[in-house]
């Protein structure tokens, strides 16, 4: 397997961190999710699927060094407009269904994210499909 860097923990990467620790948080990564987190990434930053899995490549690595969810989402806040913040929580839901189950352990890291975007329960909670 070639290296990963470890990519600066710029917006772009906390957002691709955070879609991944949506995915992880109920213990399965599934391809499904991966798959999800790939296309979200090329869509959101006009990639292609070789760049998108590349970067969520990166993202998995800052995933794994950040273990603070709030910290990840902070870095994301700062540099995020509202109407982009939308867009990022529905997001981070698409992940969250990407597997067909809805699990508690998926919401509470939306939940701090979108606590640390400064959105209500019920504003992220009508963000999701």
């Amino acid at each position: 397997a070639e290296f990963t860097p470890m990519p600066e923990a710029d917006a772009r990467h906390a957002l691709g961190a955070l879609l991944v620790r949506v995915a992880k948080a109920d213990g399965a990564y599934l391809f499904q999710e991966i798959e999800e987190i790939d296309h979200l990434l090329a869509d959101m930053y006009g990639l292609n699927a070789v760049e998108a899995a590349r970067m969520r490549a990166e993202c998995e690595r800052l995933e794994h060094a950040m273990p603070d969810t709030a910290e990840l989402a902070h870095i994301l806040s700062c540099d995020v407009t509202s109407g982009e913040r939308d867009t990022l929580v529905k997001a981070l839901w698409l992940v969250a269904d990407a597997d067909g189950q809805r699990h508690d352990t998926e919401q509470q890291v939306v939940a701090i994210a979108t606590q640390t975007f400064g959105m209500s329960p019920e504003a992220a909670a009508a963000l999701r499909s």
